[in-house]
């Protein structure tokens, strides 16, 4: 199984979903990837989110380069998972044929608030993004374990 994150830029909150699954995931064969619908071509991950991954998780994504969203990752993953319902509406509307696979990360563990972009804020800001996707995946991880009788 596949799951793509997708924001705005993929230089915040996507790229720090993909390493939080991968790294806080034990599931055998599901993998997290990320993107981003308005990607800046060469723009690298963000200094707070590459220093909240490094803190966290010892890993160095610093020179991490942005990935356009293409329809193509549609077709290659089974989830999609957007940071807010404005994402996840555009791709809807653009993209009607793989309605079926697109969610809001929160929508898709029964939560109702979207993930705010922390970008433009301080660390303090990026902190609060990342502990709040640390726990929608925490539940994220929940679900798949369940939805696919892994207990």
């Amino acid at each position: 199984m596949k799951v793509l994150f997708v924001c705005t830029g993929n230089t915040c909150r996507s790229c720090m979903a993909e390493v939080i699954f991968n790294q806080m995931s034990n599931l055998d064969n599901i993998e997290a990837y990320s993107a981003g619908i308005a990607v800046v071509q060469e723009s690298k991950t963000s200094k707070y989110t590459a220093a909240l991954i490094e803190d966290n998780f010892k890993i160095n994504i610093s020179n991490r380069k942005a990935i356009q969203f293409t329809k193509e990752m549609l077709e290659e993953n089974d989830l999609i998972l957007t940071m807010t319902s404005y994402i996840r509406n555009v791709l809807s509307e653009n993209f009607p044929k793989y309605k079926n696979k697109i969610y809001t990360l929160n929508e898709y563990i029964e939560l109702k608030e979207d993930i705010n972009d922390p970008y433009g804020g301080d660390a303090e800001v990026y902190k609060k993004t990342f502990n709040m996707l640390k726990k929608s995946i925490e539940l994220l991880l929940g679900k798949i374990r369940e939805d696919n009788g892994i207990v």
